[in-house]
């Protein structure tokens, strides 16, 4: 019976070691996504100031 205990304190100790890498990958996907966002909200702004200076440049390109 003592040997379950034990077992069972190595699988939670195992999974509080796993418990950190994890906080710190959710934690850098957080800020990708943010930095992908503000990328992403850039590059539309220069295409609808693109598309103001060119009307014909989005029928050219696709």
């Amino acid at each position: 019976m003592t040997w379950i205990f034990a077992l069972t304190g190595a699988a939670v100790a195992g999974l509080a070691v796993l418990a950190w890498p994890a906080a710190r990958v959710f934690a850098a996907a957080r800020a990708l996504r943010a930095e992908v966002d503000l990328a992403r909200s850039r590059v539309r702004a220069r295409e609808e100031l693109f598309s103001k200076i060119s009307p014909t440049a989005d029928s050219d390109s696709r």
